[in-house]
């Protein structure tokens, strides 16, 4: 009987703890999230406007932006909600009580992980499963819309088996490639041939294009000119998953799932990043439960502050918290910044934006 009313016991505690943790980390990641929201809207919505694409276009970039602002956010969210759920509970006795219940740090800890790792591993699904999918979707419509898309060059890098893909011009949602040369080499990854294409056009399910030369490698010293029908359009034998939607994950939005990447790495999916990037951005999504759990350790030492220094504690804490959320937003910015989508007024009004809170009365 003393087991089962124990038991149930810890059971209520659990879930009061998990709605207090969750509600605040929820509210946190909203505000945080709508800030970046409106920072990156109040940049693009000129050019969003320019292209004519009216409110049903501000509408979808923001929602589509959603999954990737969310992934960013909620590990700022979590040690920002835990300082205030954890605040709240010392200021209003609630720690106290606990204590005098017997139940230790430790313990309040462990009640605190279930929740702790449950945001985590959500954190990640949506990291690995919906962000690469909205962002490679507002990729293609970004450069589907796009006026001059086809006038704007890059210089994108596809690795295909044993070819290496050179593009310079990418544009109707990359269904047209324009500047394209195609290296061919051997298992032994030696130059065999150079084929430069005017452009190149994804129909039906393949690619087509122009050759304008192609040079064949005979040997290290020579390389000769092979004759070509001009203006003739040829199949291209790129694999069938070289889509127009990859293609535009590989050069722009660059978010892909782990499976996606795993594949990459084992060379069976055309692939534009080395494979020490994919053992990053594995490990990085693989350690976000880890990473959770120690913005709530960081935010644990709240609890030892005696009730009448609560008020000047807090604002100790108020000063360092927005301080790691600061170098935080700066390692989101040095990621964006690789995208080439990295808001301006979000990279210099972040640490602003962060100090500030130092100073708000929650804490």
């Amino acid at each position: 009987m003393k087991h089962r009313l124990r038991l149930a016991s810890g059971t209520v505690l659990l879930g009061y703890l998990s709605r207090e943790m969750m509600g605040k980390v929820f509210a946190t990641a909203i505000i945080v999230v709508s800030l970046m929201e409106i920072l990156a809207l109040l940049e693009q919505v000129t050019e969003i406007m320019h292209r004519h694409l009216g409110m049903s276009g501000v509408l979808y970039y923001a929602v589509m932006r959603l999954p990737l602002l969310f992934c960013n956010a909620m590990p700022i969210a979590m040690l920002i909600g835990a300082l205030l759920a954890l605040m709240q509970m010392t200021t209003s006795n609630e720690i106290a009580i606990m204590r005098a219940a017997g139940l230790s740090t430790p313990g309040l800890i462990k009640l605190f992980l279930p929740t702790t790792i449950v945001l985590g591993i959500l954190c990640g699904v949506v990291n690995d499963q919906v962000t690469p999918r909205t962002e490679q979707a507002l990729a293609q419509w970004w450069n589907l819309t796009a006026p001059d898309a086809l006038a704007d060059p890059h210089n994108y890098w596809i690795r295909s088996g044993n070819d290496l893909i050179s593009i310079h011009f990418l544009g109707n949602g990359g269904s047209v490639l324009k500047d394209v040369m195609v290296y061919h080499r051997d298992r032994q990854s030696l130059l065999q041939k150079v084929t430069t294409l005017d452009s190149a056009r994804y129909v039906h399910g393949h690619w087509y294009g122009t050759p304008a030369r192609v040079l064949d490698v005979v040997s290290p010293t020579r390389v000769d000119l092979l004759d070509i029908p001009p203006g003739q359009s040829t199949r291209l034998d790129w694999p069938i998953t070289l889509t127009p939607g990859y293609i535009t994950q590989l050069t722009t939005s660059f978010t892909q799932s782990i499976s996606t990447m795993l594949a990459e790495e084992n060379g069976s999916l055309p692939s534009s990043q080395s494979p020490s990037f994919f053992l990053t951005e594995i490990l990085g999504r693989i350690m976000l439960p880890v990473t959770f759990t120690v913005m709530l350790l960081l935010a644990v030492p709240v609890v030892y502050i005696p009730l009448g220094l609560a008020s000047a504690a807090g604002y100790r804490y108020g000063v360092w918290a927005p301080a790691c959320c600061l170098l935080y937003s700066r390692g989101c910015c040095v990621r964006w910044e690789m995208q080439e989508r990295c808001p301006r007024l979000w990279r210099y009004s972040s640490g602003s934006l962060f100090l500030s809170l130092a100073s708000s009365p929650c804490y």
